[in-house]
């Protein structure tokens, strides 16, 4: 009988009906970062979550709604025409939450208190630093406390509410989530290479001034010696200093060739890249505490810094490596220049 019935009811109906009676709202955010990411591996990655997990609750959504979203193959997850029309129900219901966190939340500047960031030196002073001044404007009611270190710092133990680093976070019971990737390789600025000419192979590294960054972790010494086998840095390097800002500017001014994110271009200094055959590149994430992960102010920290980071906004931290000298061709928001505005315009 019920069948019966059901067939009368065209199927747009039948679906606003099934949304409407939802119980599990967490699986129509998750179904829904599916849909924006086109894999569950890379909303797995988004959310924090096992893709397993994803999966799951995907699987729950669909046997709620009664209706198949997704058709998956190799290739990832394609949305059907169906899923189409839930993703636009599913949005307004994102925006319906919205409105109740803006009504819960009446003014920016309501929010106060101390949020504390631990975040790698490089990333810390070249990338977050010079536009954390977006999130204060607003909420300017909200005290940030940068720390730059290479040392990550342990969520779990309180040692920060939110942890950047260039490496998946391994302690449990710990929300991690992927930010991107961060793309590195060898530059050097024009007076140097002017000088000393411009070394086209690893080969020739060996024959030019190094200026390194030490860091704690030893991933640096290894990359050294697979690098450079049979040589130690007293043969190459001139320079080492713990601080990225010493570092960038010793290699600005034609101290040697150092290792920088493909973003270095746009810094200043008159910086090249150089077209060895070396690149690294590091997963950049993010971690938080799940109770820190409730508190508002700590909670709208998370989400600017996420968009920070967001690769589809900025390409030098997506999967694939952009060679600097694309950037201007793949980067489609305000100009290179002003997103470095703390730092001197020459050279960019």
């Amino acid at each position: 009988m019920h069948l019966a019935v059901e067939r009368g009811v065209p199927l747009e109906e039948r679906r606003r009906v099934a949304l409407g009676s939802l119980t599990d709202w967490d699986a129509a955010r998750i179904f829904l970062e599916v849909a924006r990411c086109g894999s569950f591996r890379s909303a797995a990655e988004r959310l924090g979550l096992s893709i397993n997990v994803v999966r799951r609750r995907v699987d729950d959504f669909e046997r709620q709604t009664g209706v198949t979203m997704f058709i998956r193959d190799v290739h990832g997850a394609r949305l059907t025409e169906e899923g189409v029309q839930v993703v636009a129900a599913v949005e307004r219901m994102e925006a319906a939450s919205f409105d109740l966190l803006r009504a819960s939340v009446p003014a920016a500047g309501s929010l106060s208190g101390e949020v504390r960031v631990a975040v790698t030196e490089g990333l810390g002073t070249f990338w977050l630093a010079p536009r954390l001044v977006e999130f204060q404007r607003s909420y300017p009611n909200i005290l940030i406390d940068l720390h730059c270190a290479m040392r990550s710092a342990d969520v779990s133990r309180h040692e920060a509410d939110i942890a950047i680093q260039l490496s998946r976070p391994t302690v449990p019971d710990v929300k991690a989530v992927k930010l991107g990737r961060m793309h590195l390789m060898f530059f050097a600025s024009e007076q140097y290479l002017e000088t000393n000419g411009t070394p086209k192979t690893v080969d020739e590294l060996v024959k030019h001034r190094l200026v390194i960054q030490v860091a704690d972790d030893a991933t640096a010494q290894d990359a050294f010696a697979n690098l450079f086998p049979g040589y130690s840095e007293r043969d190459l390097v001139v320079m080492k200093t713990n601080v990225s800002s010493a570092n960038y500017w010793a290699v600005a001014n034609g101290a040697g060739i150092g290792v920088f994110p493909t973003y270095a271009l746009a810094l200043g200094g008159k910086m090249k890249p150089l077209d060895v055959d070396a690149r690294w590149s590091f997963e950049i994430w993010l971690s938080y505490h799940p109770g820190s992960g409730r508190i508002p102010r700590v909670r709208h920290m998370i989400d600017w810094l996420i968009e920070a980071f967001n690769p589809a906004k900025y390409p030098w931290f997506g999967d694939q490596f952009v060679h600097p000298r694309e950037l201007k061709a793949v980067y489609m928001g305000e100009p290179l220049t002003h997103l470095f505005g703390g730092f001197p315009t020459e050279g960019r």
